[in-house]
């Protein structure tokens, strides 16, 4: 939740995602949120025992189950949340296209009604506002550490790839049926603490292919949230219960922060380490870069 919410989602485009209009193909990539922790939950929720993990583990039948209306209304509460940490880019999408979108919907009357995007914004002007409670996550900071292939490649350099198995970038697109590590190179280092509020660095796992339950990590498989190198994981809820065509999309993970931790805010190049851990060898994955966001 910490990656989530505060060290990965310092912007708009990380939070809420890449924008989707006209013309762009169906899943440009999913905002922090949306991947982890709401994909997990449906497919936690859904039922192993059925072919398609129905009811909430399968986008065709999640809404059957009663419990998908509290799960969305605690991610609209997240929504709510991340507004109010510190961050001078924690603010909602000015975008006319999204502002301007609408939705129809049957009220309670069974009449349809439009609603526009931009009036949903504040929670208030519907009615409600959510409790202020105590979140442990959000000062849950990993703590810092550096993984074992880290530790390796920067005691003998990157020479010594091939003793970690390192997959060369040349080598993608790749299939994941097995943990992955590869080394990327930075096109910036060493920056200023304005130039990083100015724009995050990120970890970009390039159009990968996918439509089945999917989850994988961009960590050691030993490791896990709780340590500094785990910069986050994609999760996906499948779409087809028929199977078909898969739908392509883009990972983007926020490592500003995750860099600085780690000690590794100077170095040329980032070790990048891909876990799979369901869908084994379902996931194509065209290749790993890193940009920067504003």
């Amino acid at each position: 939740m910490y990656r989530s919410m505060v060290s990965g989602a310092k912007n708009p485009t990380l939070f809420f995602g890449n924008p989707y209009r006209t013309g762009t193909p169906p899943n440009p990539g999913a905002g922090t949120v949306e991947n982890v922790p709401h994909s997990p939950v449906h497919i936690w929720t859904g039922d192993n025992r059925r072919s398609n993990g129905e009811d909430m583990g399968h986008f065709y039948s999640a809404g059957r189950d009663s419990v998908f209306y509290s799960h969305h209304a605690n991610v609209d509460r997240m929504w709510n949340i991340w507004k109010s940490l510190p961050g001078p880019k924690r603010v909602d999408i000015s975008d006319p296209d999204y502002l301007n979108s609408t939705f129809v919907f049957y009220d309670e009357n069974a009449q349809l009604v439009r609603v526009r995007v931009g009036d949903s914004l504040d929670s208030r002007k519907s009615g409600y506002v959510y409790e202020d409670v105590h979140i442990p996550w959000l000062k849950s900071k990993p703590r810092a550490t550096k993984s074992k292939i880290v530790k390796l490649l920067k005691k003998h350099g990157i020479t010594r790839a091939a003793d970690v198995n390192i997959t060369p970038l040349s080598q993608f697109p790749i299939t994941l049926d097995k943990t992955v590590t590869t080394v990327v190179p930075r096109p910036k280092k060493s920056r200023s603490k304005f130039e990083k509020e100015d724009e995050e660095e990120v970890l970009v796992i390039q159009d990968f292919a996918n439509n089945v339950a999917v989850k994988f990590d961009d960590d050691e498989a030993i490791s896990g949230p709780e340590k500094s190198e785990f910069a986050g994981s994609f999760a996906t809820v499948p779409h087809n219960p028929e199977g078909g065509h898969n739908i392509k999309t883009e990972l983007n993970l926020g490592i500003s922060e995750l860099l600085e931790d780690i000690g590794a805010d100077d170095d040329d190049k980032v070790i990048v380490t891909l876990v799979p851990k369901s869908g084994l060898g379902k996931v194509k994955i065209d290749g790993i870069k890193i940009d920067f966001i504003s």
